[in-house]
């Protein structure tokens, strides 16, 4: 599992100081149990708020970063060249190489 990045903490606590702020004074809550339930309300949001946040992708140069190649439909993509020439493996003699190509 991924770590958390900083703009995820950051979005999730505000979410959850500012959401118990607002229904601590909406619905005026002076009990213990409503103050809790006003916490747990604005934990759970903060949550949902920090995991919806789309998280750091490392990059390559295989993925395609900054190009349109690829990005939409990870089927058609083509990786970008490395710099390094492969090597292409030579073709198998035949037994008949003295023979034409054509077939009858």
């Amino acid at each position: 599992m991924p770590r958390p990045t900083a703009a995820q903490f950051a979005y999730g606590s505000a979410t959850v100081v500012v959401t118990t702020l607002a229904l601590l004074l909406l619905f005026r809550a002076q009990s213990v149990v409503a103050v809790a339930a006003a916490g747990a309300v604005a934990l759970v949001l903060g949550l949902l708020v920090a995991l919806r946040l789309p998280t750091a992708r490392p990059t390559t140069a295989e993925d395609g970063a900054g190009t349109s190649e690829g990005a939409a439909d990870p089927a058609h993509h083509t990786p970008r060249s490395t710099g390094v020439r492969e090597r292409v493996p030579a073709g198998r003699p035949t037994a008949r190489s003295d023979e034409h190509s054509l077939r009858r």
